[in-house]
């Protein structure tokens, strides 16, 4: 990426839900909503569109396939995918990879990252996390938190093979001291959580955020808004509850059916956790065995479940750059946005087709759709 060009945008900047204007100016790589003495003379190109703030993908894994870790090259080709799907800030949900590389590349988006995966012994997909046992969480916890940007990731249930179905990872009381652990040194927590058994203890442990979250009852949805827990449905990715499921119930019927009537279900646990106004945020779980370069798909899937077209735009943009503790379309921000031929608030497929895609000021040229990215 070279020197900075003066940009102006003009049609309709949706800098936030209620806050509509008719242009913005890139400066040096910045925002500005003051055209720039003696614009006219200057050097300046114009992009026109229906604007948005850089998507976020909220739950994504830069660095891992289905089979672990990959080398750099890999991993590159994935955030790129993101990047040229509009996504321009994600938060890692959990690698084995060292992509601290990313950093130090202003072509790619800003990555915020929760460490490893932290997991119960063989309670989890092999060479992903960290395997321990409880009285090991605190300090993992911890460590993991030095790793990370500010999150780290626990896996909260997972199968477990003696009782043939999914059941809770840790104790309430060793997931409260973890978490308090990970408060003291400035992190959130998030969990990985399929089932039902092992929200509510979380949720009192103190848990920031939720991953999935499948197994949101009547019970639990109240809990889970009193407490202020976000929840990241990865809804494209509970689509292969299914598969899961057939791959595995003839060892572990029990599993099996549970897994099907979570994906049978999911649509109505995301609109109900919606009315009753959790926090949610858009998250595609790229990496592992998805594609990356899904921000798209998981945002129509959020209003397939029921949410109002603009509370899923929110999830992927305003209210999630706002969570994460990043600039939207603001003044003096860095010019991260996408740019689109309709209006995203009417239809929100619209976002699979970005006219143009800003990141750090620079204009991006947006390669031909393949038919689905590398992993």
């Amino acid at each position: 990426m070279g020197g900075f060009e003066v940009l102006r945008i003009t049609g309709r900047v949706l800098v936030g839900p209620e806050d509509v204007r008719d242009e913005l100016w890139v400066l040096d790589g910045r925002i500005t909503f003051t055209p720039p003495v003696g614009a006219g003379a200057r050097d300046v190109r114009t992009l026109s569109g229906w604007v948005l703030p850089g998507l976020v993908d909220a739950h994504c894994h830069v660095g891992l396939a289905a089979h672990g870790a990959v080398d750099r090259d890999t991993a590159e080709r994935q955030i790129r995918a993101d990047r040229d799907a509009g996504a321009l800030l994600l938060r890692d949900a959990g690698s084995p990879a060292d992509t601290r590389w990313v950093d130090d590349r202003v072509d790619l988006p800003r990555l915020v990252r929760a460490g490893r995966h932290i997991a119960r012994t063989r309670r989890y997909i092999r060479n992903y996390g960290i395997e321990i046992e409880p009285d090991q969480l605190l300090a993992n916890v911890v460590e993991q938190a030095g790793r990370g940007d500010g999150w780290v990731k626990i896996v909260g249930d997972w199968i477990d093979r003696d009782a043939g179905d999914l059941a809770p990872c840790w104790p309430r009381d060793v997931a409260r001291a973890a978490i308090e652990a990970a408060h003291a040194v400035g992190a959130r927590v998030t969990a990985h959580c399929f089932a039902e058994s092992s929200l509510a203890d979380l949720v009192e442990a103190g848990i920031d955020c939720v991953e999935h979250a499948t197994g949101l009852t009547d019970e639990t949805i109240p809990l889970f808004a009193a407490h202020g827990v976000a929840i990241v449905p990865t809804l494209i990715n509970i689509a292969t509850f299914g598969d899961i499921a057939a791959a595995a119930e003839e060892k572990f019927p029990g599993y099996g059916k549970h897994m099907r009537a979570l994906h049978a279900r999911r649509y109505d646990t995301v609109r109900s956790a919606y009315d009753a106004g959790i926090a949610i945020y858009v998250g595609t779980d790229a990496g592992g065995s998805l594609a990356h370069g899904l921000v798209a798909d998981e945002v129509a899937e959020l209003v397939r479940a029921g949410l109002p077209p603009l509370a899923a735009l929110s999830a992927a943009s305003w209210a999630a750059r706002a969570w994460l503790g990043f600039p939207g379309c603001d003044e003096g921000a860095a010019a991260d946005l996408v740019v689109y031929p309709q209006d995203p608030r009417v239809d929100v497929r619209v976002l699979a087709a970005p006219s143009f895609i800003v990141l750090r000021g620079q204009v991006l040229d947006i390669p031909a759709k393949e038919s689905r990215p590398a992993q």
